[in-house]
């Protein structure tokens, strides 16, 4: 092999250079694409990211304001039972009105009819002080189960001086009847 000539050397480093330029931008530009495509794919996993943390949060909320509703109303859907809910019920205002100081007259329970969302219909008559047949109110939506007080009806008791008649009518909710339609509601 002959000896190369400064004129071929030259041309050689040039071309080498040159080369290694092109290969370099060639390169370079490719891995300028490949970091710009896994930015663009990360912004948008951390925009997909930042969503489902908004909609988690939603649901975080939610459970939150249901645990303390819960926790207020002593209602635990888990442990109502439909077949001696109103049993249990009835048991339960009656034993808040005996510790409020609310003696308890008749008590008539009727069952709601299939159409409604109600397993039924509990009237009482109750006799006591104006602050213990308020506190019985109050404590209505704290005994556990889905009631609602329908209707009240106040009248002063002549028998008895200083006393009031509450006359009410509580509705206790089917609520697995509730719970059915908002499933239906969300499917």
């Amino acid at each position: 092999m002959r000896a190369l000539t400064t004129q071929e050397k030259r041309t050689i480093r040039f071309g080498a250079i040159g080369i290694t330029i092109y290969l370099c931008l060639f390169a370079g530009l490719h891995a300028w694409r490949a970091l710009a495509k896994g930015r663009v794919e990360y912004q948008r996993m951390a925009a997909e990211a930042q969503t489902l943390r908004l909609e988690v949060q939603v649901y975080q909320d939610k459970v939150l304001a249901l645990k303390k509703l819960m926790e207020d109303s002593k209602l635990d859907p888990a442990r109502l039972d439909r077949v001696t809910a109103v049993a249990n019920a009835s048991a339960a205002i009656q034993k808040a009105a005996a510790q409020g100081g609310v003696r308890l007259g008749p008590i008539r329970e009727s069952s709601a009819h299939g159409s409604t969302k109600e397993l039924a219909s509990v009237q009482l008559e109750g006799v006591g002080s104006v602050p213990a047949l308020l506190a019985f109110l109050h404590e209505t939506e704290r005994m556990g189960y889905p009631l609602i007080i329908d209707s009240v009806q106040f009248t002063s008791e002549p028998r008895m001086p200083g006393m009031v008649k509450a006359t009410l009518t509580i509705v206790i909710l089917d609520y697995d009847a509730w719970k059915k339609k908002k499933e239906a509601q969300s499917a």
